[in-house]
């Protein structure tokens, strides 16, 4: 008689152990509601907290919830109890590309094929702000049709961290991968570092070795530093031109992913991945989950972190768990997703008016101020037009439409200086934004007092 299994807040059954490491163990599992296959990390929070690394598990988090793209692995939802946090993510049953490289090198095609999706991945990354800086063929996974899927987002760092020069400073990474800027201790570039390990990877796969290998560490740092690697001799001159411009020891002078992605060798073939459709879910169970989420706390010692999917992947501007509990006192779990609200320069509101009438308020409060408009899917973008003290000031706005009648928007600076933005905020935007607003959120606590949630 099989073994029972044991089931985790009574909605996945845990299946066998996929791998494990110091802090983590990795499990398959299936959600016994829609029958769904997943992977569950499960994290000792005692022993992170004992060594100090919380801050890279609320880093990992807030990531993943920024990067829903088909070809990086998704985070579906997060729970936690009074020992663990467990994360429920996408099951890529592949394997990793490592095992592929390890039976030897890759015909050109497929290496081109990996290589494009992981461009397509890193730039859709780097869109949002968000530097792997652990690039490698053990980090990346393959799905059921061969597709690449990017993960471990565990060294990531956001663009908010890079301090008052514009540069990332952490030293990490895996040393054959590794950018020569990072291994100089000078400040790097994220967007910059991943090119680079970008190029190793492609190299790697068509080769079946490193470009940089030496038993001895520093030598490896030397030729790493210097762009000391020689061709084989099966390497078609398109791809060399290609490497030496991505493997070029000068970041100011390396090539750029927009570049990549030009280069005639890289679009042969090339294709965009689409991500599968899936059916939409019924608008009262979102109204549901709202009303869930907005509910006190119970007595359990676990802590079910909402999802507006259920466990399925989700669009890319539907509203995730994260979001729907930091607007609620009883949920309010913010500080283990992000740092303090304070320190970044953003807002959210509710509203329950029309996707489209919030659409075109920013798009009132623009015209006057001198700001350009694109608007895609749910984001406005508001690109200022004159030069401030750090450039032209760039602010997005997301609208997530939990139902027809309910929005939560998310507004931030993506580029320009932080006071001058904080300026315009408070003088312009958030008054001019009266007529949609239902309430503010700041630090969870709502700045009036709200009506009802609307039916």
């Amino acid at each position: 008689m099989e073994k029972k299994r044991a089931a985790l807040m009574q909605k996945y059954e845990l299946g066998r152990l996929l791998g494990q490491g110091t802090f983590a163990k990795v499990y398959h599992a299936r959600n016994l509601k829609t029958d769904l296959n997943v992977a569950i990390k499960v994290i000792d929070k005692e022993k992170v907290l004992r060594v100090g690394l919380i801050d890279q598990i609320k880093r990992e988090i807030s990531v993943m919830r920024l990067v829903r793209h088909p070809n990086v692995v998704e985070l579906y939802e997060v729970m936690a109890s009074k020992t663990k946090i467990y994360f429920a993510m996408e099951f890529v049953k592949g394997g990793e590309l490592f095992n592929k490289v390890l039976k030897g090198k890759l015909k050109e095609d497929v290496a081109r094929k990996y290589f494009q999706q992981l461009i397509e991945a890193i730039d859709f990354c780097h869109s949002r702000g968000v530097y792997h800086r652990d690039l490698k063929p053990e980090n990346l996974l393959l799905d059921e049709n061969g597709d690449l899927k990017v993960t471990d987002f565990g060294l990531s760092a956001l663009w908010e961290s890079r301090r008052q020069d514009g540069l990332l400073h952490t030293t990490c990474g895996t040393p054959a991968y590794v950018a020569p800027e990072i291994i100089n201790k000078k400040g790097y570039d994220g967007s910059k570092a991943d090119i680079w390990s970008c190029g190793v990877i492609l190299f790697v796969l068509m080769a079946g070795y490193l470009p940089f290998h030496d038993s001895n560490l520093m030598e490896m740092y030397r030729k790493i530093t210097k762009g000391d690697f020689k061709y084989p001799p099966w390497f078609p001159q398109e791809v060399r031109k290609l490497l030496s411009k991505i493997l070029n020891p000068n970041p100011n002078t390396r090539i750029t992913v927009a570049m990549i992605m030009e280069n005639s060798w890289f679009r042969r073939g090339y294709k965009r991945f689409e991500a599968p459709q899936h059916p939409q879910i019924e608008a009262n169970m979102l109204v549901k989950d709202v009303h869930a989420a907005f509910a006190p706390s119970n007595q359990s010692s676990e802590i079910k972190m909402l999802s507006p999917r259920s466990g399925a992947p989700s669009r890319t501007n539907s509203f995730n768990a994260f979001d729907l509990i930091s607007l609620s006192q009883g949920f309010d779990l913010s500080g283990l997703f992000e740092k303090d609200a304070k320190q970044k320069p953003e807002s959210r509101f509710t509203s329950t008016k029309s996707a489209s009438d919030i659409m075109s308020k920013f798009e009132e409060i623009a015209a006057p101020e001198k700001f350009s408009v694109m608007k895609d899917h749910g984001l406005v973008k508001l690109q200022g037009r004159r030069e401030g003290r750090k450039g032209q000031l760039a602010i997005d706005a997301e609208i997530f439409e939990v139902t027809p009648s309910f929005s939560i928007v998310e507004v931030k600076k993506t580029a320009g200086d932080t006071l001058e933005y904080q300026e315009f905020y408070d003088h312009d935007l958030k008054p001019s934004l009266k007529d949609v607003v239902w309430v503010w959120h700041g630090n969870g606590q709502p700045q009036q007092q709200p009506q009802p949630l609307p039916a």
